[in-house]
């Protein structure tokens, strides 16, 4: 049994991490990769294997959950959805919480019945520093009580130090490309927008407002979108024609 923070295993796991950064799709495929580096460090740490979950909580974003197997993000549900435990507990404090044996924990009673239904014992919940891009907590399940000793808690902390960092950014990088995706549907919205005037400028020989209105009551009176409105003009289905007088 070797320790995570030796050079070489925390020097392997920031390639490991710096690689998930340049082939990952998005951020689920990061966090998912991620939580199986998690996994693999604690289970040298500790001797025996361990699973691994996230779970990434961002701005007008709907939470994300990602793991190193399908039990994973199971046992990480069951927690989210009992609203209890050492990971709900680790995110609201900002602290490691540790449950070291389900079946004799006085804390969280529902959640640890549980969690030993599904053959885990122990858990340990590590939140990652992320600032403002958002919060996440590392879940860490074993299953045999009294798993997460001293050493292996150290091991954790300092695995998601490193994966914090890269988390972050990915997560910037995630940003960047849903800005640029909303950035270019908002062009091609004003782009079908302004050719549908222009089919309307040319029916009603109006000026470019008094097509925007023309277009813009239709939409109303129809109760559809605008932009919807916009591309059935522009691919032949029309807006009726109506005197570039009439007011919108």
């Amino acid at each position: 049994m070797f320790s995570l923070v030796s050079v070489e295993d925390g020097s392997g796991d920031v390639e490991r991490l710096a690689d998930l950064l340049v082939s990952a799709d998005n951020v689920k495929a990061f966090l998912d990769g991620m939580t199986g580096l998690g996994a693999d460090a604690l289970t040298r740490s500790t001797g025996t294997r361990i699973e691994c979950a996230v779970t990434l909580g961002r701005r007008k974003r709907t939470a994300t959950i990602g793991g190193s197997s399908d039990q994973a993000m199971l046992l990480d549900r069951i927690e989210q959805t009992l609203e209890q435990g050492p990971c709900i507990d680790a995110m609201d404090s900002g602290r490691p919480v540790l449950l070291d044996d389900a079946l004799s924990s006085p804390q969280w009673s529902d959640y640890c019945a549980a969690l030993a239904a599904a053959g885990m014992r122990s858990t340990l919940g590590v939140p990652m520093e992320l600032g403002r891009d958002g919060a996440a907590v590392l879940n860490f399940f074993a299953p045999a009580p009294g798993t997460f000793a001293r050493e292996a808690v150290t091991d954790a902390l300092s695995f998601a130090g490193i994966a914090g960092k890269a988390l972050r950014v990915a997560i910037r990088i995630t940003a960047l490309n849903e800005a640029t995706e909303d950035l270019d549907a908002a062009m091609k919205s004003r782009s079908i927008i302004d050719t549908a005037c222009g089919v309307i400028i040319s029916q009603n020989r109006c000026t470019h407002e008094e097509a925007f209105n023309i277009l813009r009551k239709a939409s109303n009176d129809r109760n559809q979108k605008l932009r919807d409105l916009a591309q059935r003009l522009v691919d032949g289905v029309g807006v009726p024609k109506q005197p570039a007088n009439q007011e919108a």
